[in-house]
């Protein structure tokens, strides 16, 4: 890999990043094509790779001539597995990692979380399921197989009015088949967990390793945008299974104390925010580089080299994403067969709380990502804009509307659009014939300002009357600016979204959010390229393109309407950052 190859020479005729996907399975027991040598510090040991499969053009070639697609993982031996079971009666239950929206009636639509019975697992994205009633398409990397297929379908948790499982159902099986049940689950825990570290470890030495040594193909910044924090996340996932290796009984499974490594760890799976908000920047970069025939045998070559599974890149990379998906999974599958008398009870019930609350800020951080472009386009509707751009600062749109803004010393009223982002409040003027024209006048730097409620009649420090007025006070310098609203509830509006600022400022403080230089630069870019377009242009969804680019003439044609990585639990309301814009001028040149 370090010496450069004639790439050109051999034609590819395959779709490098057709869905690859991995479903809920891990990778366990899956066969490698090709048998090869491990990448080692230093250069290649040709004389080991030409021994084992010829030269490196002969390995080209036997990959070109094999008529290999990148697949999903579900085109191995489990998926094999999975419709001999089907086809030979058994029922084959799948549990749903994430939302799968679809508006397409031969679609099979769900929650994350439902049960799903498998009924045809035969094509490798697509999957035939049923939910009571109701049959269809579904994605098979939305999904993972339950652990239990003994267990029958009416056990599996029931809801009650007012959300509560039934705990008659819950605890009304024999001890025996519960531990049983439990076994198999801290089994699954454990023996994935080691899978997972496996495929890190992979990555980090069989891609980026290899990939550093060749700086004629890569820069850092690529990297960094391809693999994000993986190492990161890999060196706490290898103290994460040592924790977990240590308190599992090998003996007994089912006595296994799991939980606490779960809270123990609950705050360094924080990482995973970063990862998955920059995935489909990786999934984005990696498409534009294999559209060049050096980097797809670059990274074909390196999976075998490292003697990996038969998955490309994208693949692996989105298994750090599924995983993060899954632990809240696993965690309500173990409390459901743990007693309450079990000493692991209360950290397990403890554990999945905390798991959820790591997905529900994952969550919270992707939405707050995607709002900055957002802004970024915002900001470029603006005219005569001034100073530093608004990401340098702030990252979410708070509150808009309009106020009179009144000025010393003659205490004159001017008509402005305010827009109260966090850290700043910016001041805009409408043009006086088209008034969908802003333009910027001003802004206030919020971390210094103290919010004053103004009962209404004469102010004494401006000397007018005033009504629905408040103040914004800096102690520091003395500097007041005062703000009248139409109407009492306007202001009271106002009033509430200054204490939101201060809250959002504060809880990102808490946890450590953060935009990168990075992200903020690519969005104003992508915000400048569609200004200077004259119109916006048409969405593209290549993030989406490349999980679901799978076609059958019997199969869904579209693509899944929910995006892949939004985590299970809890769901959020869609942003209102477009609405409030758009709600109060088109802002559209």
């Amino acid at each position: 890999i370090t010496s450069p190859v004639a790439f050109d020479i051999l034609p590819l005729k395959l779709h490098p990043f057709s869905q690859s996907t991995p479903t809920g399975l891990d990778c366990v027991g899956w066969k490698r094509r090709i048998s090869a040598p491990v990448i080692t510090d230093g250069a290649l040991d040709k004389t080991a790779l030409t021994d084992d499969v010829g030269s490196e053009e002969d390995l080209y070639e036997d990959f070109r001539s094999s008529n290999h697609r990148y697949g999903h993982p579900g085109g191995g031996g489990e998926q094999l597995a999975i419709n001999e079971l089907i086809s030979d009666g058994s029922v084959v239950y799948a549990e749903a990692l994430w939302d799968h929206v679809t508006m397409d009636d031969q679609e099979l639509g769900f929650k994350a979380g439902d049960v799903i019975e498998v009924m045809d697992a035969t094509n490798k994205e697509w999957w035939w399921g049923r939910i009571l009633d109701s049959e269809g398409w579904f994605p098979a990397s939305f999904v993972r197989l339950r652990v239990n297929q003994d267990e029958p379908m009416e056990d599996y948790p029931l809801k009650v009015e007012g959300g509560k499982e039934d705990e008659s159902r819950r605890f009304g099986m024999g001890q025996t088949t519960k531990d049983q049940m439990r076994t198999n689950v801290i089994n699954e825990i454990i023996s994935t967990e080691r899978d997972y570290i496996k495929h890190l470890k992979d990555i980090c030495e069989g891609y980026i390793k290899q990939c550093r040594k060749r700086a004629d193909m890569f820069t850092e910044e690529q990297l960094k945008t391809i693999f994000g924090n993986i190492e990161d996340i890999y060196r706490c996932q290898k103290k994460f299974v040592k924790a977990l290796e240590k308190k599992f009984n090998k003996d007994h499974p089912h006595l296994s104390e799991v939980g606490s490594c779960f809270l123990e760890y609950q705050t360094e799976f924080q990482i995973y925010s970063e990862y998955c908000n920059n995935h489909p920047n990786a999934c984005m970069e990696l498409s534009r580089l294999t559209k060049v025939n050096k980097y797809v045998y670059f990274f074909e070559a390196c999976r075998l080299l490292q003697k990996m599974i038969d998955i490309s890149l994208d693949g692996f990379l989105l298994t750090p994403v599924q995983k993060i998906c899954k632990y809240p999974l696993q965690l309500a599958e173990l409390l459901k067969y743990t007693n309450p008398q079990h000493r692991d009870f209360k950290d397990v019930e403890a554990a999945l709380n905390a798991m959820k609350n790591v997905a529900r800020l994952i969550n919270e951080r992707k939405r707050r990502l995607e709002n900055i472009d957002k802004i970024a386009q915002w900001q470029n509707s603006i005219e005569d804009w001034e100073g530093e751009d608004v990401l340098v600062r702030s990252s979410e749109l708070i509150y808009s509307g309009e106020l009179a803004k009144i000025s010393h010393p003659q205490a004159k009223s001017q008509q402005r659009m305010f827009f109260l982002f966090d850290h700043q409040l910016v001041c805009c003027k409408k043009d006086l014939l088209r008034r969908d024209i802003l333009y910027y006048k001003s802004r206030i730097n919020m971390d210094e300002m103290e919010i004053l409620d103004v009962e209404d009649g004469k102010d004494k420090d401006f000397n007018i009357s005033v009504k629905n007025a408040f103040k914004l006070y800096c102690r520091d310098t003395e500097e007041v600016h005062l703000f009248c609203a139409k109407k009492p509830e306007q202001k009271q509006r106002w009033l509430k979204a200054f204490e939101n600022e201060r809250r959002q400022v504060q809880l990102d403080q808490e946890t450590g959010f953060s935009i990168t230089e990075v992200q903020k630069k690519q969005a104003m870019l992508n915000a400048s390229k569609q200004h200077h377009a004259g119109k916006p242009k048409a969405v593209t969804r290549p993030y989406y393109d490349f999980l679901m680019r799978q076609k059958h003439p019997t199969l869904p044609t579209t693509l899944p309407q929910q995006q892949v990585f939004m985590l299970a639990e809890p769901k959020r309301k869609p942003s209102n950052f477009w609405q409030n814009i758009s709600r109060l001028t088109p802002f559209r040149k």
